[in-house]
């Protein structure tokens, strides 16, 4: 299952995001915000103020979730 990362520097959330989805073996790809304003533009356009957001093909949130970062597993 494909999971995006949409991510800042400098961002302890997406840090802990990144730091839990690697402990548990989930693959992932990561997006910088600040170099991708096309997608910064479409993530603010959903409602999204906060990094990081997390996107797959089950659902997006934003920030740090540790159990929405847990259930990924069961899908991949």
């Amino acid at each position: 299952m494909p999971v995006t990362v949409y991510s800042k520097p400098n961002c302890p959330q997406c840090e802990l995001t990144k730091r839990d989805m690697d402990i548990l073996g989930i693959e992932y790809q990561t997006i910088d915000i600040t170099q991708h304003q096309d997608e910064l533009q479409r993530l603010t356009a959903l409602g999204y103020r906060s990094a990081p957001v997390v996107e797959t093909e089950h659902g997006i949130w934003s920030g740090y979730d540790q159990d929405k970062i847990k259930g990924l597993v069961s899908y991949s």
